[in-house]
């Protein structure tokens, strides 16, 4: 297996999939967020544990943002997050096309226009774009980065400790920004923030760390099939980059 800071001539075989299969768990677990509050039927201290759906997906977002930079390198991760900061905008725009978009009669009858805002019209609404943009971006990002920076650091050694590091820090970035503008714009109820920042933060971490054997796995196989370990370039970590 060849070590390489910059691939020039190497063509990935599975990047591409790895990407529709990060973008397309992005996008459910936006609709998913705006869909449905889960609780989990006890509380910590005084604080209620409960969490929007969305976050049943966003763990695997997160593992699969490991996997890109650990085997395919910051540069490529980059240019993933921002294909899924595209698929977002599309999907908030088209959501938002429907839900203004008028409804046949027999639907109104049965479902109705506010039983599509109540449920996914939080999808297209400006607060839950704003949160799950800014959220998204800044997690991502600085999962990103310190998985590179710790690869580079580490000598490519102690995955599990980049992985996990990593998830701490961006998983905490992506939900109390997710959470704050979610509830500065009055998309959850501000006496629930503490509850669904708590909450969101360990459920996520927790599953980051469950699943580590199986990031291992699936890096492991990845960088098998490719037969490339790319170490990213650290004069590079901009994200204003494509």
């Amino acid at each position: 297996m060849k070590n390489t800071s910059q691939p020039k001539d190497h063509v990935f075989r599975y990047l591409d999939l790895v990407m529709v299969t990060f973008t397309l768990v992005l996008v459910l677990s936006n609709i998913a967020s705006s869909a449905k509050l889960i609780d989990w039927g006890f509380s910590l201290g005084k604080i209620p544990m409960t969490f929007d759906a969305g976050t049943i997906f966003f763990p695997i977002a997160y593992i699969f943002g490991d996997v890109l930079t650990e085997v395919y390198g910051y540069k490529n991760s980059r240019r993933v997050i921002w294909v899924g900061f595209g698929a977002l905008v599309f999907s908030f725009l088209m959501f938002l096309l429907i839900r203004f978009l008028p409804g046949e009669a027999t639907w109104q009858a049965n479902v109705g226009q506010d039983a599509f805002d109540n449920v996914l019209g939080g999808f297209s609404s400006g607060g839950i774009v704003l949160a799950s943009i800014l959220g998204y971006l800044t997690g991502s990002f600085s999962n990103a980065i310190i998985m590179a920076v710790m690869k580079t650091v580490t000598k490519g050694k102690f995955l599990w400790v980049r992985t996990i590091s990593s998830t701490i820090v961006g998983e905490f970035l992506d939900t109390a920004v997710f959470i704050f503008i979610a509830s500065l714009t009055r998309v959850f109820p501000w006496e629930l923030f503490w509850a669904l920042t708590l909450t969101n933060y360990i459920f996520k971490v927790s599953v980051e760390v469950l699943f580590t054997p199986v990031t291992y796995a699936v890096t492991r196989l990845l960088k098998k099939g490719e037969g490339v370990d790319v170490y990213s370039d650290l004069k590079d970590l901009t994200p204003l980059s494509f």
